[in-house]
């Protein structure tokens, strides 16, 4: 038996095994790096804005276009990894992130910012979801929502860490020089996925979770059949909302608002960069935990509800609190991204209510909704903001994020809980 690059396989494949951890480690650090190259718009947009003589609400509908073009596709890429499962899909996927990376390196005008993100976000469309769908179909279901956490928790801790080293390397090189760095990691990145990246082969006697196959249907109507059958079942809707309150609000933080937020309050870029990066640092610890506490407390619903609180108090007091102590920015941007860490738990939610062939379209539609919310905060604010906002500019507007995290709460309240298998 072979597969389709002609190499042999075996006829059935054992999950867990060293096979599987070296297709989720490839998957998850696909995931690393085009979360470095997202979240580093933080950082680089206010060079591209002086180089580009952008104005601040062209920059904030950058971000979210990026944002609304990932939502869209996003629908989409989960039900194609259920139907196609994730080789080709993920190789191609990086290598359209690796083209977005090499426009945006060359920004010279708003059109072709606009271009480089929404390049960037069809390929990014299958990241978070195809590294979640490759757990949920080379491991155990049982550890389906932890092998999830953990790729958000390495994901958000490439982005605490990027952030500050981007700012680092902009002191030694442009940042042009820096996106087509971006880009040749890319390059390497498609040549692993096309020679590692593939399903596992499995005896097709076995119920459940079933690797996808070659289908006759229709394929947009087969997709559509899918997402609705995903969008009937009210656990499934639940869940998106909560994560997309939790992850919307928390992007919305870490991509944009977070270090103009802090500059605003006379803090310098480096510092605010740190700032950022902390909460990033906050959603690698709480992204984990998450799970762990509602296996422990037998709830998804509880930790849920309460994390989205405190989130929602944490990002209240970034906002509004009239202190500008560096201690306590330390600990509310730490705070924000530790309980937002509640976002896995809308995943957890969705795998655990649908069957194992709609992983990846249940999935999508969770991850789909979170970036949904985060282009409406990015937007909608850059809207309403004049091109040099001061702080009370910022408090004026940014109060729509801790009342969408307040509707999170309420999401969180009416899932209903059910028997779960633990790991």
């Amino acid at each position: 038996m072979t597969d389709v690059s002609g190499a042999p396989v075996p006829a059935t494949t054992r999950l867990g095994g060293p096979e599987a951890w070296l297709v989720w480690v490839l998957a998850t650090i696909f995931v690393v790096w085009l979360f470095a190259i997202q979240t580093g718009y933080a950082v680089v947009s206010p060079e591209i804005q002086k180089s580009a003589a952008l104005s601040l609400e062209q920059i904030g509908l950058a971000a979210s276009i990026y944002t609304w073009v990932f939502a869209v596709v996003q629908f989409f890429s989960g039900a194609l990894l259920d139907r196609f499962g994730s080789r080709p899909l993920l190789a191609i996927a990086v290598g359209f992130v690796t083209v977005g990376a090499f426009l945006y390196a060359g920004t010279t005008d708003f059109a072709v910012l606009a271009l480089a993100q929404a390049v960037l976000a069809i390929g990014a469309s299958f990241g978070f979801v195809g590294a979640g769908y490759v757990g949920g179909t080379w491991f155990q279901a049982a550890r389906y929502g932890l092998m999830f956490g953990l790729v958000q928790a390495f994901a958000s801790l490439g982005s605490a860490v990027g952030q500050p080293a981007i700012l680092a390397f902009l002191q030694a090189l442009s940042w042009q020089q820096l996106l087509v760095a971006f880009g040749c990691v890319g390059v390497l990145l498609v040549v692993l996925f096309v020679i590692f990246v593939r399903d596992p082969v499995r005896d097709p006697t076995t119920a459940g979770d079933a690797v996808p196959g070659p289908r006759r249907k229709n394929v947009l109507a087969q997709i559509f059949t899918e997402l609705g059958r995903c969008f009937s079942n009210r656990q499934v809707v639940l869940a998106a909302a909560l994560s997309a309150a939790s992850f919307g609000t928390m992007l919305a933080v870490g991509t944009l608002w977070g270090p103009r937020i802090m500059e605003a309050r006379g803090m310098s870029t480096a510092f605010a960069t740190v700032l950022t990066a902390v909460a990033w640092l906050g959603l690698a610890i709480g992204a984990p935990v998450a799970n762990i506490v509602s296996n422990r407390w037998g709830s998804r619903k509880r930790p849920a509800a309460i994390a989205l609180a405190l989130q929602g108090i944490a990002i209240a007091l970034v906002i509004y609190l009239p202190t500008e102590v560096s201690g306590a920015a330390l600990v509310l941007m730490f705070a924000v991204g530790l309980f937002s860490g509640a976002q896995m738990l809308g995943f957890t939610v969705a795998g655990e209510s649908v069957d194992g062939s709609l992983i990846g379209s249940a999935s999508a539609i969770v991850n789909g909704c979170c970036f949904i919310v985060s282009g409406l905060l990015t937007s909608i604010p850059s809207a309403f903001l004049p091109n040099t906002p001061e702080l009370a500019d910022y408090r004026s507007v940014l109060w729509l994020m801790p009342a969408v995290l307040a509707v999170g709460v309420v999401a969180s309240l009416l899932l209903r809980e059910r028997p779960r298998a633990h790991a």
